[in-house]
């Protein structure tokens, strides 16, 4: 019986095996990571909702601030999405991706002061930090197509 080698298949080094295994293995560990950090996110979205509705009520931010978190509440509450809502977890990513966009451009115009008076949860996960690492952890799961369209609100 010929092998694999015999049918004129590259010979891989062992080397070269293990690099990618260990490759492979860093990135499942960043993924299941990842995923950590996006569904407590999803499991913040009620107090997340609240707080951009606060926010439309603030006379501290600007109408324009207003308009884009009406449009992030819509996106984020309608069933029609870039990637559907039945989709478990990944249909919940672009809203979490735009959720993010949307709070990082209100704490640069608005101030982390306004978000803190509506937010009812740990003032932490409203840090530029967190949400980078959000935004980092959703850019895993989303096509870099998607990511794009999400992006140009910004």
């Amino acid at each position: 019986m010929a092998s694999a080698r015999d049918k004129g298949a590259p010979r891989v080094p062992a080397r070269r095996r293990k690099s990618a295994e260990a490759r492979g293995s860093v990135r499942d560990s960043e993924r299941a990571s990842a995923k950590r950090t996006l569904t407590g996110t999803i499991r913040q979205f009620p107090a997340y909702l609240k707080l951009l509705g606060g926010l439309l009520t603030d006379g501290r931010v600007s109408r324009v601030d207003k308009l884009m978190v009406l449009g992030a509440i819509v996106y984020i509450v309608t069933p029609i999405d870039l990637i559907p809502d039945f989709i478990p977890f990944v249909g919940q990513v672009d809203d979490v991706y735009l959720l993010v966009l949307s709070l990082t451009r209100l704490i640069s115009n608005a101030g982390l002061p306004v978000l803190s008076a509506h937010w009812a949860g740990d003032i932490s996960d409203l840090t530029p930090g967190r949400l980078r690492s959000v935004l980092l952890a959703a850019s895993l799961f989303l096509p870099r197509r998607i990511r794009r369209r999400l992006r140009r609100g910004r």
